[in-house]
């Protein structure tokens, strides 16, 4: 930690896991407002700058994207009067980690079968065949 007030890009990579990059494209899409920056034109995190890429990080783990994030961000401004707005944008992601989940299911038997096949084959291989004949 600098001085007193704030943090340095060195100490909120290694807080956070985020890397330096990652936070100036985030200041550059503003994800992250412009942060403050000493005389000498060092970056100096405060503490809202960090529970602000907290967010985003626990956002992201949801599996929203960085547009969706930015909707989110505007409306943690004012939760009260965005209530509808971010239960409409929840539901959403609900419906599509739903489907994804579906995808993944189908995905998991199938290759559980081709597991099965090929281990019970004493020729050939049903996954190589399975994946190759997908192709065509």
């Amino acid at each position: 930690m600098n001085s007193m007030k704030g943090y340095r890009i060195g100490d909120v990579t290694k807080l956070l896991g985020i890397s330096a990059d990652t936070l100036r494209y985030y200041e550059k899409i503003g994800l992250l407002p412009a942060v403050n920056r000493t005389a000498s034109g060092i970056r100096d995190y405060l503490k809202r700058d960090l529970s602000r890429l907290r967010f985003i990080q626990r956002a992201q783990k949801m599996k929203f994207s960085l547009k969706e994030i930015a909707e989110l961000l505007k409306m943690r401004e004012d939760p009260q009067h965005a209530r509808d707005e971010v239960r409409l944008l929840t539901r959403s992601k609900l419906t599509e980690i739903e489907e994804n989940l579906d995808d993944l299911q189908h995905l998991r038997n199938e290759l559980q079968l081709l597991l099965n096949l090929c281990t019970a084959s004493a020729d050939g291989c049903p996954i190589i065949d399975s994946i190759d004949n997908a192709k065509r």
